[in-house]
């Protein structure tokens, strides 16, 4: 008896194979990630005072719930191709979860290096319920990077951070199916800035689908950091990067180069925004539209308020912003920013009504 067809789609290698690094010997190791939904946003742009589309990819539905599971599927599966049996990464979170995930799907053990108490606790819950071995270091990202680096050079593990170029690669699927769905690019792409893999990959993907004759139009790349992090936008390493926005805490970017060209070659940005502004875009988000993101999202979302006060987006321009990870990643985040606590009330009808002002 054949096994049930359970899903129409295959996650993103099978449906994106002829774009990637794969062959017919290629173990494919999938948990059906991609095909996120693309959800217009129009109450947000009115609340911000913007006059143009904004569609959001929504990476929160992703299997682990970011935007990582993209190039995790095809780094785990290209991996296992080559016979290594140890996987490991450094992590603000949501790679330590996705490289987990997969790892533990592949029947092969993950490391993970996490900077001690820098971590959202939804992250970390995952890495730890999938089974990896997850070490909190001293230290932060850019130091826990720099010995997976030396580990990978041992020769005995495979690295899957997105200086592997295969993760860029799955990535960039996310491209292709904005394309899909909206029958071309958008004028505008907006989407965090921590690492720079994703805008690098955003833009890899774009322009192999224009290159196919599969879309018409390129966007204009447009990448957002922390102010606190903001080592592109400063043009230098930060040492000790701070922000609200633990995705995006990284002082010395992997794809730096990468995110600049992206950048130069699209006729876009990269510029930075407070903590403040990020905590603003990520509760009027989630008040006007009923999209609860992590805060590293709403990075670009506070730098659409700063396009629009710079009048950088024309009227009627077609923009899309990556939402890279679910709201549910960094409870605390939420719980503090909400500005509401429950009310206790005694379990009575008119006491419920007095409350609610019935």
């Amino acid at each position: 008896m054949s096994a049930p067809h359970t899903s129409s789609w295959p996650g993103v290698i099978q449906r994106y194979a002829e774009h990637l690094p794969v062959t017919a010997a290629t173990p494919i190791v999938t948990l059906l990630e991609g095909n996120t939904p693309l959800i217009r946003a129009p109450q947000f742009v009115e609340a911000i005072g913007g006059r143009f589309e904004l569609y959001l990819k929504y990476e929160g539905l992703n299997p682990t719930c970011s935007f990582k599971d993209r190039g995790m599927t095809l780094a785990v599966s290209k991996a296992k191709e080559r016979g290594a049996e140890i996987v490991v990464c450094a992590s603000t979170g949501n790679t330590s979860a996705s490289a987990a995930a997969y790892a533990a799907r592949a029947k092969m053990r993950c490391v993970v290096l996490l900077p001690n108490g820098k971590i959202a606790l939804g992250k970390l819950a995952q890495a730890l319920m999938y089974g990896a071995t997850t070490l909190a270091i001293e230290g932060n990202f850019d130091q826990a990077l720099q010995i997976v680096r030396e580990l990978g050079e041992t020769g005995k593990v495979e690295v899957v951070n997105s200086i592997n170029p295969v993760r860029i690669e799955g990535q960039k699927t996310a491209a292709f199916e904005i394309c899909d769905a909206l029958g071309d690019a958008p004028d505008f792409h907006f989407l965090p800035v921590g690492n720079a893999g994703n805008i690098t990959a955003y833009w890899r993907g774009y322009r192999e689908y224009q290159m196919a004759g599969k879309s018409d139009t390129l966007p204009r790349m447009c990448g957002w950091q922390a102010a606190g992090a903001a080592p592109i936008v400063d043009g230098h390493p930060i040492e000790h990067p701070n922000t609200v926005a633990t995705a995006i805490r990284i002082g010395n970017p992997a794809s730096w180069q990468g995110a600049t060209n992206a950048v130069s070659e699209s006729g876009g940005l990269i510029d930075k925004v407070t903590d403040e502004e990020i905590l603003h875009a990520y509760k009027l988000l989630a008040r006007t539209e009923g999209v609860f993101v992590e805060p590293a999202c709403a990075a670009p979302l506070a730098g659409l308020i700063k396009a629009i006060e710079r009048q950088l987006i024309p009227d009627g321009s077609l923009v899309a912003a990556t939402m890279t990870g679910h709201g549910l990643k960094d409870p605390d985040t939420a719980l503090k920013t909400a500005g509401f606590e429950p009310i206790i009330v005694a379990p009575e009808r008119d006491a419920v009504m007095r409350v609610i002002g019935l």
